[in-house]
């Protein structure tokens, strides 16, 4: 649930509804500098890995319930 495809860079987050790999959608929201998925704040970004980029929440995000 943590993981969406591509590459998303800090620049390129704009409020929207990202699917996951594993199905689930999670809510993106930009209040300024503030970036939000779900109830979850974005406090790093933009950290290079060899599979993509990373970018630290600071909580575990839990699917919704279907």
């Amino acid at each position: 649930y943590h993981v969406v495809p591509g590459k998303v860079m800090a620049a390129d987050v704009k409020p929207m509804e990202a699917e996951t790999v594993e199905g689930s959608k999670a809510t993106v929201s930009v209040d300024g500098k503030t970036v939000m998925i779900d109830d979850a704040k974005v406090v790093k970004t933009d950290i290079a890995a060899s599979n993509g980029v990373i970018h630290v929440i600071d909580k575990v995000l839990m699917p919704k319930a279907k």
